[in-house]
């Protein structure tokens, strides 16, 4: 009898762990855009960071963001963290429509931490980018083109730093936020004329890079910050030369540059993001030009994709 109440209690045992919730990742990533500036199908630059299950850190947020968000009914009360590469359109568009959906989604007051590049002053053909706290006063600050939001439905208050995006920027990486054992660390970048920056978050031994919109000229930047990074979004626009305009070689990577700097950090996952129709059609040869260096997991990015580390 003793012995059959004993099995009895096993089974019951057993039966309740296989009905237990399961455990959250530490980090888990869901893409809300993986395309470009183009009218493509899919929605511009942006992503979602969940940290134990609770999505907590904005990574961009391009055009077209916003509807995916809600499509990914991710809860919107804990992301409190907004981390941008640069100002270009197809990576900041829809930052109003989402700081105005989390003030409505309730539960009190609301801070945000802002981290973007500082600005660029341009002279001749170069663009003048201003910086991101500057940018951030034009949408939100009290004389800004979205100033009604900071007590719309709750207090809204932002809190916006500066990354130093310029050529004379530290080639170390600096750490920005730590908190509980997450922590996100930043590099500059570059992206042409355009103040561009690198992150990495790290948590609970996972970590993810984002290389953001980058050239030639930021790839020994992103090299030093990506080093042993559980995944590597890396936006991929043009092919390898000449398959691409000229142009285009002064503002991205191609392919096999990629799959040389994926090897190089020895880095466990690459995701490629921010895809351009060329890149869509040549997946195949875009592919077996990063494996000629790379021999880890390939992904192409798809809009509402959720990958852990």
């Amino acid at each position: 009898m003793f012995k059959l109440s004993r099995y009895v209690a096993i089974l019951i045992f057993a039966a309740a762990n296989s009905m237990a919730t399961p455990v959250a990742p530490p980090l888990e990533l869901v893409v809300l855009g993986s395309g470009g500036p183009g009218a493509t199908g899919r929605a511009g630059a942006g992503y979602v960071v969940l940290v134990d299950g609770e999505p907590r850190i904005l990574v961009d947020a391009g055009p077209g963001t916003f509807v995916r968000l809600g499509e990914a009914k991710l809860s919107l009360a804990k992301i409190d963290t907004v981390l941008l590469t640069h100002l270009h359109i197809d990576h900041t568009g829809e930052l109003p429509g989402i700081f105005k959906a989390r003030v409505v989604s309730g539960g009190g007051p609301i801070h945000f931490q802002v981290f973007g590049p500082s600005g660029h002053h341009g002279e001749g053909e170069d663009a003048t980018f201003p910086s991101t706290s500057r940018f951030i006063d034009l949408l939100f600050g009290p004389a800004g083109a979205y100033s009604y939001l900071h007590d719309f439905a709750a207090p809204m208050t932002i809190k916006t730093t500066d990354i130093d995006a310029s050529t004379n920027a530290s080639k170390s990486p600096t750490v920005i936020h730590s908190e509980h054992g997450l922590q996100i660390s930043t590099i500059a970048g570059h992206h042409g004329d355009a103040p561009a920056v690198i992150y990495r978050i790290d948590y609970r031994h996972q970590s993810i890079t984002f290389s953001g919109d980058i050239d030639a000229k930021g790839l020994d930047n992103l090299r030093h910050i990506a080093q042993h990074s559980s995944l590597l979004v890396f936006n991929s626009v043009v092919l390898d030369p000449p398959g691409s305009p000229r142009v285009l070689y002064t503002l991205h990577t191609p392919p096999k540059a990629i799959g040389v700097l994926a090897a190089d950090s020895q880095v466990k996952r690459l995701l490629l993001s921010h895809l351009s129709p060329t890149i869509d059609q040549a997946r195949a040869s875009v592919e077996a030009s990063i494996r000629e260096h790379y021999q880890g997991p390939v992904a192409f990015a798809e809009d509402g994709m959720r990958l852990q580390p």
